[in-house]
């Protein structure tokens, strides 16, 4: 196994880890009234991040061409979660165990991906770009319209 197999498949685990913690942290509505409301569907923010993070992961482990664009995706989520939640734009769901993770993955994944460590295809800046702002949407989805 080569360092790209190693890392991916510490990826892959600390997604599924965190992944199974988060999962276990969502409230079950009592009532079916509670599967309509925003608060409901905010939970699954976290979750959402630690998805991203399995797919980084997986797209790393195959060297997918795609890999690097998925890794800014998962890092710019992940950082961005942190941000708006210590600028005041909206609480963050996220545990502090599960920020700290995903602060560190991020900052690796964001390195991995911007220095093309791998040789698995420069990321150009419309793919950075893009990447920035898949991040910014799915942040926003589950804090500012879900919630």
């Amino acid at each position: 196994m080569n360092k790209r197999q190693l890392l991916a498949t510490l990826f892959i685990i600390i997604a599924l880890v965190l992944g199974v913690l988060l999962f276990l942290e969502i409230k079950v509505p009592k009532e079916l009234s509670g599967y309509f409301k925003f608060e409901y569907y905010n939970q699954f923010g976290p979750l959402a991040i630690s998805v991203e993070f399995l797919i980084a992961g997986y797209y790393l482990f195959i060297k997918h061409t795609k890999t690097n664009f998925v890794l800014a995706v998962f890092a710019f989520t992940a950082l961005l979660d942190p941000i708006f939640n210590i600028t005041g734009l909206f609480t963050s769901l996220v545990p502090l165990y599960a920020t700290i993770v995903f602060v560190c993955c991020a900052l690796a994944a964001l390195w991995l991906s911007f220095t093309n460590t791998f040789e698995l295809g420069r990321i150009s800046m419309i793919a950075a770009f893009g990447s920035f702002v898949l991040g910014t949407a799915v942040e926003l989805f589950f804090n500012l319209w879900a919630g």
